[in-house]
């Protein structure tokens, strides 16, 4: 399969026509308004400083359904231990910026660049993504951020300064899309880690069918909070 060259107007091409690798297109802009025709079509960026943007729909998808984290008795307990205070978009710009730090096997480099990290911040303020802050002794910890669309939640990355403190914000965030009847969490590319946490591999076709079910439903846009009700583990 070609690789497509987007032009100034905000079309992409359909996902199926991505190639083996996933990569579907290449150029375009970080602006609101592509990044969202983007997500609705399960089409995500991704790529390196120095690279042109790149934009891919892989095949298979990996995916976590709300229902089906997998909490481990350790994890179990260190939530019950309450030694984390997680919050909800209390501070996305460092939460994106620590992702944009954090070391990531086989890769030497970050695909969080200084036009990635504004770009998700204008879509922070305007309400469609939302960060996950895990705290400990008032320093920020761990954390998690991603796009949300109808009932679907893309999830684009993580870090952790403090063992499990990522697996803490997963965990809570998880709880609460469940809550809030999401049907969807996008992992995009399998990794074993979230593999461990209960995600799997589906077809592209049948994730883009997922996905268009979960856009029939509004968009919980603005900011993310949570009652100590919340979470019950």
């Amino acid at each position: 399969m070609p690789v497509f060259r987007l032009s100034d107007q905000i079309i992409f091409p359909k996902p199926e026509l991505s190639r083996e690798d996933g990569l579907l297109a290449v150029g375009g802009d970080l602006s609101l308004e592509r990044l969202i025709r983007a997500y609705r079509m399960g089409i995500f960026p991704w790529y390196s400083h120095g690279d042109p943007i790149l934009w891919w729909s892989p095949d298979p998808r990996l995916v976590l359904y709300p229902g089906a984290l997998h909490v481990s008795r350790s994890l179990m307990k260190t939530l019950k231990q309450g030694r984390f205070i997680v919050t909800l978009d209390q501070d996305f710009p460092q939460v994106i910026a620590a992702c944009a730090c954090a070391p990531r096997d086989n890769q030497p480099g970050t695909w969080i660049t200084d036009d990635m990290m504004d770009a998700y911040c204008r879509l922070h303020e305007a309400g469609f993504a939302h960060s996950v802050e895990v705290w400990s002794q008032g320093e920020l910890a761990g954390g998690l951020y991603g796009i949300s669309l109808g009932k679907c939640f893309f999830g684009e990355s993580m870090f952790a300064l403090k063992n499990n403190a990522s697996k803490v914000g997963l965990a809570t965030l998880v709880h609460l899309l469940r809550k809030w009847s999401f049907n969807l969490i996008d992992c995009q590319v399998t990794t074993h880690h979230l593999v461990q946490l209960g995600a799997i591999e589906i077809p592209r076709k049948q994730f883009m069918a997922e996905l268009k079910l979960s856009l029939k439903s509004p968009t919980q846009k603005g900011k993310w909070e949570m009652s100590k009700g919340d979470i019950v583990f």
